[in-house]
């Protein structure tokens, strides 16, 4: 009966400790409501076109241009940007490439995905992709982990004919992330995420002789629940549940073994 209890208990802990962890691995809405997408890229990072994840993103360019995206992505995040670029119907053999740098522009490097890809003569679009490596929430100075902020895509093609220069095309970029939770989790956090910025002081003459400080953000997207905090994963819900069995397991080991093994007395003269 008491092992019964036990497990009971621990079947119930367990699902209350999933329950929460699950639901907070599920997109969630955009706070705004607005469905709208760019339908223009910038041509330098401080030009670059904001986007949200989960929502395409077009532009109409010319070949021989280069394309900027920004977008931001949180720790324990694990990005991926795919890129479609419609070619012209008469083309020669085109090599296209997906770069993705992080806020402080560091070139970041793909797990897997086809970043790099030759279209050849005649073909109507190409297709790219880059799946980052695990955000974190914090990381060593020397170190080029992907952090919280963000992040820069860059659409170019690397290897052009020189009658292919200036020809339209027409690009569609979105990016996706996959909530990798506390498996990715470690100990620590970043002050403020790497969101660029730039302070712009101005200093105005007045009757009392005091200044006014005015400061301009080159960058105003962030994920649709805020940036995350740091210290929070779902880390901590499954560490909980394991101290928990681990005290029913030897709970209930005791009530087994609790007795056995002890050699009944007999009184002496018996």
């Amino acid at each position: 009966m008491r092992i019964t209890r036990a497990l009971s208990a621990a079947a119930l802990l367990f699902g209350l400790a999933v329950t929460p962890a699950a639901a907070d691995s599920s997109p969630s809405p955009s706070a705004s409501g607005d469905d709208s997408a760019p339908t223009t890229a910038g041509t330098s990072f401080r030009t670059a076109a904001e986007i949200d994840q989960g929502r395409p993103a077009t532009a109409s360019a010319s070949t021989g241009d280069y394309l900027y995206w920004s977008f931001p992505a949180d720790a324990g995040q694990r990005p991926t940007v795919k890129a479609t670029v419609k070619l012209p119907d008469e083309h020669a053999a085109q090599t296209w490439q997906i770069d993705v740098y992080d806020g402080l522009r560091r070139r970041q490097a793909c797990q897997y995905g086809a970043q790099t890809r030759t279209a050849a003569e005649g073909t109507a679009s190409v297709d790219l992709a880059c799946t980052l490596r695990t955000v974190r929430s914090w990381s060593e100075e020397w170190a080029n982990d992907p952090l919280p902020g963000t992040y820069y895509v860059r659409l170019t093609a690397v290897k052009l004919a020189t009658a292919d220069l200036g020809q339209p095309i027409g690009a569609t970029v979105r990016v996706g992330s996959k909530d990798i939770g506390g498996s990715a989790a470690v100990d620590g956090s970043l002050a403020k995420p790497l969101v660029p910025g730039i302070a712009v002081t101005s200093r105005s003459s007045q009757d009392d002789g005091d200044a006014s400080t005015k400061s301009a953000v080159l960058s105003g997207i962030e994920p649709d629940d805020g940036w995350a905090s740091g210290w929070w994963s779902d880390r901590w819900v499954w560490t909980a549940v394991g101290a928990t069995l681990a005290a029913l397991a030897g709970i209930g080991g005791y009530a087994l073994t609790r007795g056995a093994g002890r050699p009944s007395r007999m009184p002496r003269g018996a």
